[in-house]
């Protein structure tokens, strides 16, 4: 098993679902040239809210749902549409939902069935708020770029 550094330093292991932070997440799509980025909403979601826009880096986000609207049941292709991405078994994949949830069951079902590196975005693409002061910020209140279907 290897090992690398994550967000806040952290040494992570290559078995365990990776949370990192939407600025992080951005960084590691900007250095890494083979990380990708899977948007797991759903086609309303998408259309309606917004998805993060990754053109500045010569990539796409990838938008394939978690869960199937309105039931909301898993989707039952989701590994075989992940499989027919242009990545392999060792290409950094980041999950993103509205907060962190679905993204994170969906990272896990990829590590189930291969996948090595797989983080999930904390506070997602819409953020988390908490009671005080522990709001966890999404991607558009970062401010990292986004656009509307």
């Amino acid at each position: 098993m290897s090992s690398h550094i994550c967000s806040d330093n952290k040494t992570c292991n290559d078995s365990e679902v990776h949370n990192i932070s939407s600025i992080f997440a951005w960084n590691m799509l900007r250095k890494e040239k083979k990380s990708i980025l899977i948007d797991v909403r759903t086609k309303l979601e998408w259309d309606i809210i917004g998805y993060p826009e990754l053109s500045s880096l010569d990539k796409e986000t990838y938008k394939i749902s978690w869960r199937i609207a309105p039931s909301m049941k898993c989707n039952e292709n989701f590994i075989k549409e992940l499989q027919c991405l242009d990545s392999d078994y060792n290409t950094p994949i980041i999950f993103i939902c509205k907060s962190g949830g679905r993204s994170l069951e969906a990272a896990v079902a990829a590590m189930s069935f291969g996948y090595k590196k797989c983080y999930n975005i904390l506070g997602g693409f819409e953020g988390i708020e908490k009671a005080g002061d522990n709001n966890i910020q999404g991607w558009k209140e970062q401010q990292l770029p986004w656009k509307r279907s």
